[in-house]
């Protein structure tokens, strides 16, 4: 079954490289790579959801997200309601002429609008912080994968270890995925919180 299989798969990446390159199918020829490596081609899968799922270092890195996400939320509340804040006691000084002067209000209207900038330029910084804490996070974290997966396939002997969401159709019997996530999970310490 299993040569059955990875003699599928050859025809199958023989066929698919065939058509990107314009040939005419008649001109491949897939059976022109050895029997013998045909036969000995080991190919495994995993499921990439389920490792994001029970990877404790994906785990880690979702939470701090959640927790830097959280911050910006509560910033934008703050900075949103000492705006607001600021802006209704305005109004309410302009309602009962509390302004003596026609410049205490413009110098009250240029505070407002400082506040608005000041805020914007904030939560843009603060944005902008996050997004790059996420993109070195995700470049971590697929590091740890990628070189885990190549210790791993070398050491198990494996030709190639696929991503489930990339196969059409894949026997369960070439799952790998319980063995990873315990083999990245053993490897993985854990940072102090920041």
């Amino acid at each position: 079954m299993t040569r059955h299989f990875a003699q599928l798969m050859l025809v199958a990446a023989c066929a698919v490289m065939a058509t990107s390159c314009n040939q005419k199918p008649q001109e491949t020829k897939p059976a022109s790579m050895p029997q013998a490596a045909i036969e000995k081609l080991t190919i495994r899968y995993v499921d990439e959801d389920s490792i994001m799922n029970n990877y404790n270092l994906a785990k880690d890195i979702n939470e701090a997200m959640l927790r830097r996400q959280n911050q910006f939320d509560a910033a934008q509340t703050q900075k949103g309601n000492e705006i607001n804040k600021f802006g209704t006691a305005m109004q309410q000084k302009l309602k009962t002429n509390g302004y003596l002067t026609e410049d205490s209000y413009k110098a009250d209207e240029a505070k407002l609008a400082k506040m608005q900038n000041d805020a914007q330029n904030y939560l843009g910084n603060l944005q902008q912080s996050i997004q790059n804490e996420l993109m070195q996070s995700q470049t971590q974290l697929m590091d740890s994968i990628n070189n885990f997966m190549n210790e791993y396939a070398k050491q198990k002997g494996y030709d190639m270890v696929l991503r489930k969401s990339a196969t059409l159709y894949i026997d369960s019997k070439y799952d790998v995925t319980n063995e990873v996530i315990e083999g990245l999970n053993k490897r993985y310490n854990k940072v102090a919180k920041k």
